[in-house]
């Protein structure tokens, strides 16, 4: 599982991944900033939250 997001829903996304997954998660600067959008608005996406792999 993953959330792609902007600086401002970060927390959110740690939040959800944390609720479903029940581990800590793992915050990773997304690589191709400007060609992805926030999951929870319309600005460019800045990080990636996801599960451990």
């Amino acid at each position: 599982m993953e959330k792609k997001v902007c600086k401002e829903h970060v927390e959110i996304a740690l939040d959800i991944i944390v609720d479903e997954t029940g581990e800590y998660p793992l915050l990773e600067e997304l690589s191709t900033s400007g060609q992805v959008t926030c999951e929870f608005c319309d600005v460019d996406a800045t990080y990636v939250v996801s599960s451990k792999k």
